[in-house]
């Protein structure tokens, strides 16, 4: 192993530089940002400090922040599908007592007028493609988690069948 070395040690110089000259190309040479200073030979001192947050009031006599603030936009859109989903739900059943029906579905099959049991436990084949198309990302979820058994089980009030079969609601 030696003696290779020995022999070819021109050419291992060599592949060694071209890597370097590869790994700098990769990591330096093709930075697209560049940090540019204009100096104009004037001392301005420190940075100016944004005076927006020096004229603002304190926080303690700021009023009460919106429900609909950036921080808890997501929680709000929660509830406020939740609420949908419950909303709808009193003047139907509680779809999402359905395994694998969430807010979100429970508002989407609200939506097309879907409110009861009694209407999912008699969907057909052709009723299952019908919605099942028009329930976006949720597609395929009627067949896979056997909707239909599940509404028939609720519809009914088999509640002990239904658990059963499907588990605790």
């Amino acid at each position: 192993m030696i003696e290779l070395v020995e022999a070819n040690w021109p050419w291992f110089l060599i592949v060694l530089l071209l890597g370097i000259a590869v790994a700098w190309f990769i990591f330096v040479g093709t930075r697209r940002t560049t940090v540019t200073r204009e100096d104009n030979g004037e001392d301005t001192g420190p940075a100016a400090r944004n005076q927006a947050l020096i004229d603002a009031p304190p926080v303690a006599a700021m009023p009460p922040a919106s429900p609909m603030g950036v921080a808890g936009a997501g929680t709000v859109a929660a509830a406020a599908v939740q609420e949908a989903a419950t909303k709808a739900a009193s003047d139907g059943d509680d779809l999402t007592r359905i395994k694998g029906v969430g807010p979100k579905l429970a508002a989407l099959l609200n939506e097309q007028g879907i409110t009861q049991f009694a209407q999912i436990a008699a969907w057909t084949d052709a009723d299952i493609d019908r919605i099942d198309a028009q329930l976006g990302r949720f597609e395929g979820r009627i067949r896979r988690d056997d909707w239909v058994s599940q509404a028939k089980l609720l519809a009914s009030g088999d509640t002990q069948g239904y658990q059963d079969k499907f588990g605790r609601l």
